[in-house]
This record gives C-alpha cells, structure tokens and sequence, in this order.
C-alpha cells in the first residue's frame, strides 16, 4: 500500500494543505495549496464560521489535483500554552516468545498517558523518548525484539481545549477525520529530522505571520515551548504606518522589494506604489529595508532571550524557518545576530519550496515515523482510490510536460 497522507496547517496568515507521499525515507508532494486566512488571530481559531469556506476552499484545491476526495488528514495545532508532561509505563508482552510487536507499543503507550492525563486540558501526542527491556537495555524502536515486560518513558504534550476544538469543529462539518493532531513544532523539527540533531539538544524557531514558536528539542524530543506574539504582520503594520499605504501593499514591499538586511540595499532603487488616497508614491529600497532590518532584528533579539529563558542546557544547534524568513537577505541578519551556529531552515521537498509550508511538510513525516513504530500501514486513499491517482498524476505530468514544449516551440 502507498504510503499517502495529507496535512491542514491554520495559520494567522494562510491555511495551508499538503498531500504528500512517503517513498522509503524520501517524501514525494502529491498536492499543495493554500489561501488567505478568515476569523484567526494569534494562531488561534476565533471565528469557525468565517474560517470554514477557506478551509473548504483550500482542501478542494488540492482534491481538484489530486482527482480524489480528501476524508482524512493529519491535523497541526499551535503550541499556545503546551504542557509537557513527563510518562511512563510498563506492561508485560502476553505472547509465547515475549516477541515485542506493534500493538504491544500502542498499547504500553496509551497506559503511560492514562496515568498522568488532565480533564481540563486537551492530550495531544505522547513522543516515546525510550523503551526499556528485562536486561535494562534501553532502546528507541522495540519492536521485532523479545522482553517478558516492556517500559515506554515518554512526554506527553496537552493543550487548552480552546486550541482545538474550533478547527476540529470545521472539519467535522466538512466530513473530514482528523487521524492524528500534533503541534506545529513537531512537524518543524521533522522537516529537519537527522541523527545528528536526534542526539543533541537544539532550538527550532518558526517566524509566523502573528506568532513566533520558540521550542527546545532534546534528542529529538520537544520539551518545551513558547508562542512569542510578534512576527511577519509586525513589519507590514510598520510598512503601512509609515507609507500610509493598506496592509497588501505593505506586505508587497516587504515580501518583493525590501531587503531584511540594509547592507545591499539601494537608495537610487525606486518603486512606485498606491497609498491609502489612491496617490502613487515613491519608495527607495534602502529606506524601507531599514523599517524591515528593524524589526527582524527586535523578533531575534526576543528569540535568543527566550530560548536562554526556555533552557539552561548548552545547545547545539538552532534552526529558523517560518514565513517571514522568506525575505530577502534575512540569513545575513540572523546570522549577524546568532553567530555561525544558527542554521536557516530551507525545505529541500519539489513542490513546497517555501518555509510556510514546513510544518505540513514534517508532520507528514512525523506520521510516517509514529506509523512505522506501531507497525502499522496507512494510507488516505484506497487501493483503488491509490490506482486511478497514479493514472490522473501520469497524465497532468505528460500533459504539463507536452503543454510546456509547444509553449516553448511557439511562444519562444
């Protein structure tokens, strides 16, 4: 069976879907689209009924290119107030041989959250850290392995219900299950995912439109966090106020003429735009990219303070990714103000080369990963469903192939 899935992202600015494929290790987009953002503000769901038709909307884009209904999909959650809790558990493998399988995981797993779960909050995801068999070995993947008793430690993640249930509310009026609900660090962190970062202590930040997620990650787990209420909006809103232009053509400037960096930018280049009366106006590059640098500037100073706040341990890496890293030249300023050990996230997938979509990109794989420790298959589609998508995928392939060469031949 194909190994298929699809992601919902809802963010301040944008509501992102992808669909994706996982092949061996390697993730293949099937899908992707997205839209503006109704009724959320700070990362949060406020108006349910204003977001519904973009969630409608942007889940009929990818169906629409797919050539299939989309029934199910992996759901990201923002980190607003999280709650780590550290778990364990134990239980006894029931079989002749002791041989650990895939439902003796699921099940040591539910019993460890059972043990510390909280009625007032929402449980969201248990990340297991380690097993632990008869002879005290300690292993990531038990599985295949024999033990008479099997010990999971693990963090558990919970939420505000409020985080949830809104978005929740909107796709159950949309017929859609949620399969899995994971916050959106964890599907930063598996768009990143490698075995140097699974062995060290580090630090993933996502620059949003409204909010900035700060999270810790030791050895692979996340451990703590916090959503920072600053981020791209902030640098439109400074654009809009200075120019007296609307929020569009602020956020324009920012994304496609400015600089995140003053050192390349040029005050002889000139841009016409429209302000709040209609009148054009004249913006130099090396003036508004001061206004961007700014601000950029105040978000990372804001981050390396929370994550000095967030851990006391040394860390070895820290990664930025997010929408507003997007901007030109923003490495130049991060790296300015981190020094070499910042790293700037870039996502490496065909179909999805732009940083908002990093938390749908690793939550796909997150799922992959959490599937494959159970032992257990999946897929959003049938088997059937799987044979008349690979038909539609090969002809838009050969039709935008063919439809490209005579644009080439004609139009060049």
């Amino acid at each position: 069976m194909r190994k298929i899935m699809a992601c919902l992202d809802v963010g301040s600015d944008t509501v992102k879907c992808v669909v994706g494929e996982m092949v061996k290790k390697k993730l293949n987009i099937l899908a992707v689209a997205d839209h503006p953002s109704e009724g959320v503000k700070d990362g949060l769901v406020e108006e349910p009924n204003a977001l519904l038709p973009v969630v409608e909307k942007v889940i009929q884009k990818c169906e629409e290119i797919i050539g299939l209904k989309i029934h199910q999909l992996v759901l990201s959650v923002p980190a607003n107030n999280a709650i780590y809790t550290v778990v364990e558990a134990s239980t006894e493998i029931q079989n002749e041989g002791h041989l650990i399988e895939g439902k003796d995981i699921i099940f040591v797993s539910q019993k460890a959250v059972k043990s510390k779960k909280d009625p007032n909050l929402e449980y969201i995801s248990m990340f297991p850290t380690s097993f632990t068999l008869d002879d005290n070995r300690v292993v990531r993947d038990p599985k295949g392995l024999t033990s008479k008793v099997l010990k999971v430690r693990g963090v558990m993640v919970s939420t505000p219900k409020k985080n949830i249930y809104p978005i929740l509310a909107c796709l159950e009026r949309l017929r859609i299950d949620v399969l899995d609900i994971a916050l959106d660090a964890i599907g930063d962190y598996f768009s990143f995912k490698d075995k140097d970062l699974d062995k060290s202590i580090g630090a993933l930040v996502n620059i949003g439109a409204e909010t900035t997620t700060v999270s810790i990650f030791n050895k692979g787990v996340l451990t703590n966090s916090n959503v920072l209420l600053r981020g791209g909006k902030n640098v439109d809103n400074d654009i809009s106020f200075i120019y007296k232009v609307h929020n569009q053509v602020a956020k324009e400037l920012k994304e496609e003429f400015a600089l995140a960096h003053t050192g390349l930018a040029q005050e002889k280049d000139l841009l016409e735009v429209p302000n709040n009366m209609d009148d054009m106006i004249v913006v130099s590059q090396s003036e508004v990219s001061e206004m961007v640098t700014s601000r950029v500037l105040e978000i990372l100073k804001l981050c390396k303070k929370e994550i000095n706040h967030l851990t006391k341990k040394e860390i070895s890496y820290i990664i930025f990714t997010g929408g507003l890293t997007e901007c030109k030249d923003f490495a130049l300023t991060l790296h300015e103000t981190f020094g070499k050990e910042v790293t700037l996230g870039l996502i490496k997938e065909i179909g999805v080369r732009h940083n908002k979509y990093n938390t749908c990109v690793g939550l796909i794989k997150y799922y992959a990963y959490m599937q494959q420790l159970k032992d257990k298959d999946y897929s959003i589609f049938t088997i059937e469903e799987q044979q008349i998508l690979s038909g539609a995928n090969l002809n838009s392939q050969e039709e935008s192939v063919i439809a490209k060469l005579f644009g080439y031949i004609f139009n060049g």
